[in-house]
């Protein structure tokens, strides 16, 4: 865990071994999402607040946490809440996120000139067959016809700045040289495995120690978004390693189970004696998980629908992409089932905060609309979030259900703003002591 800047200069020192002489496990876990982004960085926001009413206005997010692990978007807020800046303290306030995207989102997600259109393929495919009966019905139809088109002779946005942006914010800081661990998943076409990009594993294995600005648009590759990336990492004795990656979302677009494998591989590690099969191991774990919404209740696609789909309906469909919203959805909601049936076993589960909202609708649920008024409209969200009771997902619907005696999401950020000020006090004391 990274010390303030009141405490001795150790950022050479960090990343500790968690529980690194404390009590707790810490992690932060951020879903991808595209400019969905501003909803977790408006609750991260939040929660970096509440720590400084403790512990005064130098404290940073990744003072507290021993991962902060992020997907596609996630791992930019990632990236900026643990890339060292100036004295190796973060780059960035979690305050200041959101000026970031509402600046970057534009050029990241250049809108079109022609006016946004939920076109349909079916509907393009029906207006195709009538174009030799009535060549006057072109006008209606043509720009969202080369709307559809263009998506289907490559990817959407071509990634440029994406890279240049990060590339200017990090310049050569690789996954080793974060202020405290990172954890960001990424998918490799070439191999068809998941890749795990980790401090931990960056130090002990130079093959991995990517650059950020490398594992940031990689992670943020969705497929028909953005271009797969290729990079080449290098090691002692002329070694080499090369990565053919797209979106980390593939894999995990929940990332919080591979940051709780990861750390546990670490602490076994470096404690042959922790033996994660005894609750009150895992009991040590303390959990926040952010997700960048979800449209069920807006109830997008059905089944009769998606049975007369083909392959151009299921990657464009009503202005999104079917294919993708069902995996990243459907990879996001399987980790938060687990971790909170695994932390309910354990009875716990108030060690396990997971805020999401599951009703977006029109503009908000796309991850790719970054006007001024949907980026607004986002972080409009995460503060109505922060209002809304603390919910637990239901296995059998999969909605998320307010949990009785818990207070807003809000209250719950300050209880664990508590016990990370208490943790990290902990953690100083027993250094100090040694």
């Amino acid at each position: 865990m990274a010390s303030n800047s009141k405490a001795t200069t150790a950022g050479s020192k960090v990343p500790q071994p968690p529980p690194s002489q404390g009590k707790l496990i810490t992690v932060l876990s951020i879903d991808g999402g595209g400019i969905r982004g501003l909803i977790p960085a408006t609750i991260i926001a939040c929660l970096e607040a509440k720590l400084q009413e403790l512990d005064g206005p130098d404290a940073r997010i990744a003072d507290y946490f021993d991962v902060i692990a992020g997907t596609s978007t996630g791992a930019l807020v990632t990236s900026m809440l643990a890339a060292p800046g100036e004295n190796k303290r973060p780059l960035f306030a979690a305050k200041d996120i959101n000026q970031f995207y509402l600046e970057n989102g534009p050029k990241i997600f250049p809108q079109r000139k022609y006016v946004r259109t939920r076109f349909s393929a079916d509907c393009f495919l029906s207006r195709l067959a009538l174009q030799r009966r009535c060549c006057s019905c072109r006008a209606g139809w043509l720009t969202p016809l080369l709307n559809l088109i263009g998506t289907m002779r490559g990817p959407k946005y071509d990634g440029v700045f994406l890279h240049d942006k990060i590339k200017s914010l990090t310049h050569d800081v690789k996954v080793a040289d974060t202020v405290t661990n990172i954890v960001v998943p990424a998918f490799d076409v070439k191999y068809l495995q998941p890749i795990i990009f980790s401090t931990y594993e960056a130090k002990n294995d130079p093959l991995k120690n990517a650059h950020l600005s490398d594992i940031c648009i990689s992670t943020a590759a969705a497929p028909t978004y953005f271009p797969a990336h290729f990079f080449t990492t290098h090691g002692p004795g002329g070694k080499s390693r090369e990565f053919h990656l797209v979106d980390g979302g593939v894999a995990a677009n929940n990332p919080t189970m591979i940051a709780m494998s990861m750390l546990t591989k670490e602490v076994l590690r470096r404690n042959p004696d922790f033996n994660p099969g005894k609750p009150t191991e895992y009991q040590n774990y303390l959990i926040i998980s952010i997700g960048t919404g979800s449209a069920k209740l807006a109830e997008k696609y059905t089944a009769p629908q998606c049975a007369k789909w083909g392959l151009i309906q299921w990657l464009y469909e009503g202005g999104f992409t079917p294919i993708i919203d069902i995996f990243s959805h459907a990879s996001a909601d399987m980790v938060d089932i687990h971790a909170a049936v695994l932390f309910e076993a354990l009875r716990c589960e108030t060690n396990y905060l997971r805020i999401q909202d599951d009703s977006l609708t029109g503009d908000t649920s796309s991850v790719d609309v970054a006007t001024k008024e949907n980026m607004e409209a986002l972080i409009g969200i995460g503060k109505e979030l922060l209002k809304k009771p603390v919910a637990r997902v239901n296995i059998d619907t999969g909605m998320y259900v307010a949990v009785k005696d818990e207070g807003t999401n809000e209250d719950a950020l300050a209880r664990f703003a508590k016990m990370l000020s208490e943790e990290r006090r902990l953690r100083h004391i027993n250094l100090n002591s040694y």
